[in-house]
């Protein structure tokens, strides 16, 4: 199945923290896989081993035409032997861009729905019709959090990581906050920067802390302003700071999820959010085969 390399975390050396007595560093989950790299091979992880346990020969999920879950869908059921199913959001268009042909080219059988009936993803008549149309599969949601995403998620803080007085993630589903927040220790705060627009994320958080029985050990903290307009969006302040930080660190990031994160963690810096001796983990939580899309498609040029 999935078997995980090893990653690094590295420390960020600068004067803007430095001179604050604040200490960061950076877990590379973007390095953990070849296939299926970030938070998502830890989603995935225990969903394909459910799949085989199953006897489940095909996978099938949900997304839109950048998606990284898609992307890492494929690669992985490439990886482990499945068949693969992605769901689209939208109307097909030629040609494919290179989350989508990547994709396509790893196996995954691509279907369009209109926006619409996307929007019905979870209901038991929609699936239903769907096994009508592609046979038995085993269904991992949009986003791929589920309960086995989260053991997957909760995962990814190690003994290790205990030292540190403050862990930062994005949130784009949640799934990977409330795992971090599953194996949160006592004297640790988590900040998670959401990359949808909207303070409903403050309520959708709650409720998965909730379903997933989870009652976080330390502090968790959601932040909604440094979503650059929403899913996706983005401004030249944004992009510019993703360039800044690749020439300072040679670290590319997002611009959708870890491009917001860490540029709102160093805003904090600057505002004196965080009391002199804190110890920082960003997380760095992969989705750089996006890159190549958003640069397509908006003529731009951040680094891969």
């Amino acid at each position: 199945m999935l078997l995980p390399r090893s990653i690094a975390t590295e420390i960020l050396q600068h004067p803007l923290w430095e001179n604050q007595d604040v200490k960061l560093f950076m877990k590379r989950l973007d390095q953990i896989h070849h296939k299926a790299s970030g938070n998502k091979f830890y989603k995935l992880k225990y969903n394909l081993e459910q799949a085989q346990k199953e006897g489940k020969s095909t996978l099938l999920t949900f997304g839109g035409a950048y998606s990284n879950h898609i992307y890492a869908t494929a690669a992985a059921a490439q990886h482990a032997g499945f068949q693969s199913i992605g769901i689209i959001r939208g109307e097909e268009t030629l040609p494919l861009n290179p989350t989508l042909d990547s994709a396509k080219d790893k196996g995954m059988k691509l279907h369009y729905v209109d926006r619409t009936a996307y929007r019905q993803k979870k209901e038991a008549a929609f699936i239903a019709n769907l096994k009508r149309q592609f046979g038995d599969f085993y269904l991992i949601p949009e986003g791929g959090t589920n309960e086995l995403a989260i053991k997957g998620t909760t995962e990814i803080l190690t003994a290790e990581d205990s030292t540190y007085t403050h862990i930062c993630s994005a949130i784009g589903t949640g799934g990977t906050l409330l795992g971090l927040a599953n194996s949160l220790k006592n004297h640790q705060d988590l900040l998670g920067f959401s990359s949808l627009k909207g303070s409903f994320i403050h309520q959708e958080i709650a409720d998965g802390l909730e379903k997933f029985g989870i009652i976080p050990e330390g502090k968790v903290n959601v932040l909604d302003n440094y979503h650059f307009g929403g899913y996706g969006k983005h401004n030249s302040a944004l992009l510019d700071f993703i360039r800044w930080f690749y020439q300072e660190f040679q670290i590319p990031l997002d611009p959708v999820y870890t491009g917001k994160m860490v540029y709102g963690t160093l805003d904090l810096i600057k505002k004196q959010y965080f009391p002199p001796g804190s110890k920082i983990l960003l997380v760095h939580t992969g989705g750089l085969q996006g890159i190549a899309g958003f640069n397509e498609r908006f003529g731009f040029a951040l680094p891969l």
